[in-house]
């Protein structure tokens, strides 16, 4: 696959995993991917939490649902009832999960580049995220980004130190296939809009 086509079959994966095993040299080369992302001032602000324990994961998984079920609760009429169909996460489905953090003192005190934008680093990290992402993609593996979490609490599972920010629970793992429309597209929970709509010539009002 070129880079373009790994861009377009990109999904974010909740109920198609499998469930086989993740070979290790192929871990290996999705994390040194991720590993490989540019970051400010080369500081690799980065750290990967490979997850397999069951019963952490099963820990997790309980959170996640009592935080969908707070969000659940904010939603009324045909929101409420759309997003009841939509499954968010497949912790328990997939082979094992990544865990990515984010470390400001990577790097020492004066980051080049991070002095008049401080959340550079944390930019940095969603580009080692979106690397792994794709690096799994063109392996044929799924991920799922799980987002309906408090931090503390994943930070405590984790023994994650009070200074490092967990920024994402990535599920991975084989596929059954990959989903032609994303799931909150097929779901009707939101339509991807075109580029020109975000697109932007000299100011922000500018137009081609």
């Amino acid at each position: 696959m070129d880079v373009y086509e790994v861009i377009g079959r990109r999904r974010d994966v909740r109920a198609e995993f499998t469930g086989a095993a993740v070979d290790d040299d192929v871990l290996r080369r999705v994390l040194g991917a991720a590993h490989a992302a540019p970051s400010v001032g080369m500081s690799q602000p980065w750290d990967f939490v490979v997850v397999r324990d069951p019963d952490t994961r099963a820990r997790f998984h309980r959170h996640v649902h009592d935080e969908r079920a707070r969000f659940a609760a904010s939603l009324t009429g045909e929101r409420a009832e759309t997003f009841d169909r939509i499954k968010i996460d497949g912790i328990l489905e997939s082979t094992l999960s990544v865990v990515v953090t984010y470390d400001p003192d990577r790097g020492g005190p004066s980051v080049l580049g991070r002095h008049a934008i401080a959340d550079a680093g944390l930019y940095s990290v969603c580009l080692a995220i979106q690397n792994l992402w794709l690096a799994a993609t063109a392996e044929n593996l799924g991920v799922g980004w799980v987002s309906f979490y408090q931090e503390d609490h994943l930070r405590s599972l984790l023994d994650i130190p009070a200074s490092v920010r967990p920024v994402a629970w990535l599920c991975l793992g084989p596929v059954e296939r990959l989903q032609e429309v994303p799931d909150l597209e097929r779901h009707g929970w939101r339509s991807r809009v075109p580029v020109e709509r975000v697109t932007h010539f000299e100011r922000w009002d500018g137009t081609a």
